[in-house]
């Protein structure tokens, strides 16, 4: 298997460096997996705008999705960065490790919704029908319905490409989800 660098400034495009330098501005460094990105010329900047696009969906329901979807995908980057990213959105540890079961306990609105994006990445987008129904009768909409099904879309890329180029980890590593089994 070849081996992927994680570019620096110096080695992406013109657009690309603004973009790590906007990013140097706002969170303080490139992540590992955005500096990926940057290895096409384009990438970066499409990733970033559709992930930052509006949506239905507020801050802390798109951290459920990518939790479980980056949990199913089994992408410890993801993982990683999501757990950081949920702590700062008002989850606990405990939250977050049953978000990424594709569940919450804690709130029966997000727990629908943790279980339809695990349901959805589970299922390649066959979604089951008492999931969707339960997703619904917790108030959900058909326009959050598509929002959920885009941000596993995006989260999904973000875990492929981990998985694909394994580059290093830069938040702090989550352990291995351990399931009860009954």
């Amino acid at each position: 298997m070849s081996t992927f660098n994680v570019p620096t400034r110096a080695e992406v495009s013109e657009n690309n460096q603004a973009i790590f330098d906007n990013l140097e501005k706002a969170i303080g460094f490139v992540p590992n997996l955005y500096a990926t990105y940057a290895h096409s010329e384009t990438a970066l900047e499409n990733y970033l705008n559709f992930a930052n696009a509006k949506t239905s969906l507020s801050a802390k329901e798109k951290e459920v999705v990518n939790l479980a979807v980056s949990q199913v995908n089994n992408c410890i980057y993801c993982l990683s960065a999501h757990t950081a990213i949920g702590k700062m959105n008002g989850f606990r540890d405990e939250q977050i490790l049953e978000l990424r079961a594709g569940k919450a306990s804690f709130n029966n609105k997000l727990n629908a919704l943790a279980q339809l994006a695990k349901n959805i990445t589970e299922n390649r987008g066959r979604t089951d029908a008492d999931v969707l129904e339960n997703f619904f009768s917790a108030g959900y909409t058909k326009a959050n319905l598509i929002d959920v099904i885009s941000q596993v879309g995006d989260k999904t890329i973000s875990n492929y490409i981990h998985s694909t180029t394994q580059i290093p980890v830069d938040f702090p590593e989550v352990a291995p989800l351990i399931l009860e089994t009954v």
